[in-house]
């Protein structure tokens, strides 16, 4: 229960070296494309736990697919701008607007295309420390 609270409000500052460092260990699911801009923004331990948080933001073109994944913890984000439709197995698609938000529970296999101006998107994920943020689904 403490994960799930502070993956909704923990804010932390970490300096830009680490968040570098974050963004050159992500997996294919999550670096940057000709269509996707990935910025990491922080990137911080949970205390007592052998998790970490981090947030990000996603800027994505229009009617892009970002591609079938899965993560080992939970990701919840923010539509800043634009619309998608996330697909999560197992649940109807959900279409999203600027001002809505999302949640989706650990090794859900997920995708979420964008509309025709695109997305921005705030994303939380609350990883075990040593796992892959993102992983392609099977």
């Amino acid at each position: 229960m403490l994960v799930k609270f502070l993956l909704c409000t923990a804010v932390v500052t970490l300096s830009m070296t680490g968040i570098a460092a974050a963004q050159q260990t992500l997996p294919a699911a999550t670096q940057q494309t000709a269509t996707i801009k990935r910025t990491p923004l922080q990137k911080f331990d949970v205390p007592g736990t052998n998790y970490e948080t981090i947030i990000g933001m996603a800027e994505v073109g229009p009617n892009v697919n970002i591609g079938r994944h899965t993560h080992p913890g939970p990701e919840s984000g923010f539509l800043l701008e634009g619309e998608m439709v996330l697909m999560v197995d197992g649940q109807a698609d959900k279409t999203l607007k600027s001002g809505e938000s999302y949640q989706i529970p650990p090794g859900a296999v997920h995708d979420a295309k964008t509309g025709p101006i695109g997305a921005k998107v705030i994303a939380t994920y609350v990883v075990e420390k040593g796992k892959p943020i993102a992983s392609p689904a099977q």
